[in-house]
């Protein structure tokens, strides 16, 4: 028996059925396994820890995809829904398309590419411990409240999507940011901008990271590198670690 590679037909399979068979082929020993016919299945790879394995999802998927997911590697031939990443804790998210809302939401590790745009609250309350630093690369643009509350990790929005004139995130963007540092590959108007966050010079460990990233961005969605390095980005960091503090009582 071959068990490098199995294909499963998600067509009219219930979510926790198809949940079931793919943590089973996965046990069984399966390195990789492609799900054809995905259409809105919520919970794939949810928990799981299988870091030299991958799945291969051919549809999208539904809400929290690789939720607490502590190690696999999940590439989406297509959209994404919400919750992607959500409290993921380790593993690699590939999204050939755009997705949903709270992408990454609570991610303590591990590493999210999005193709195209994503919606709100991406990136809020992300974290990192020690060597755990959670990374999101976002190709197009994303909307309101992009890292709120952050405590963590890096997020790069790209901004490959934009019309001329459209702004790279929406409004509140960093609102309640207390960790972690944002890219953006385009410029911020100061009312975009949460009260608790800045935009600071750009240094050369900050490049470096940036060139990693667009690396492997390239690589999996096939822009040229080059030109998305050829325009500026702009660096958002918090202006202390406890922005609310004074609000509290001890």
């Amino acid at each position: 028996m071959n068990l490098h590679k199995l294909t499963i037909d998600a067509k009219g399979i219930h979510y926790k059925e198809l949940n079931e068979m793919i943590e089973n082929a996965l046990n069984e020993g399966y390195k990789e396994i492609d799900l054809i016919n995905v259409n809105g299945q919520r919970y794939i790879g949810d928990g799981l820890t299988f870091p030299d394995r991958k799945l291969n999802i051919y549809g999208t998927p539904g809400n929290d995809l690789a939720a607490f997911m502590n190690g696999l590697t999940i590439e989406v031939f297509a959209n994404g829904q919400d919750g992607i990443g959500n409290t993921m804790n380790a593993g690699k998210i590939i999204v050939h398309g755009s997705a949903g809302d709270i992408i990454g939401y609570g991610m303590r590790g591990g590493e999210i590419f999005i193709k195209g745009d994503v919606g709100y609250r991406v990136g809020i309350h992300m974290k990192e411990y020690q060597d755990k630093i959670p990374v999101l690369v976002v190709g197009g643009k994303a909307g309101d409240f992009l890292g709120e509350y952050m405590a963590g990790g890096r997020i790069i929005v790209l901004g490959l999507t934009l019309k001329d004139g459209e702004p790279i995130t929406g409004l509140y963007c960093g609102t309640g940011m207390h960790g972690g540092i944002m890219y953006l590959r385009g410029q911020l108007q100061p009312y975009q901008l949460g009260k608790e966050v800045k935009v600071v010079d750009m240094e050369e460990e900050d490049y470096k990271f940036i060139d990693k990233y667009v690396t492997e961005f390239v690589k999996h969605f096939g822009y040229s590198k080059e030109y998305i390095m050829s325009k500026p980005f702009y660096k958002l960091i918090p202006y202390n670690k406890r922005p609310y503090g004074k609000l509290y009582a001890y």
